[in-house]
């Protein structure tokens, strides 16, 4: 029984855990400014291109 209450009082995992899901919040946050702004950008980026040309 000292075991189980040993078990369920153990956290050494969670911050792990907890770090885990905030690169991949920080992941997907990332991806959906790319997936909206993407042209955008591409836009910019190609108007500086051809005004350097």
């Amino acid at each position: 029984m000292n075991r189980l209450k040993e078990f369920a009082q153990d956290d050494s995992g969670a911050a792990a855990v907890e770090y885990g899901m905030l690169v991949a919040l920080i992941a997907a946050v990332i991806v959906g400014v790319v997936a909206l702004l993407g042209t955008e950008i591409k836009t910019a980026f190609t108007t500086v291109q051809t005004a350097l040309k």
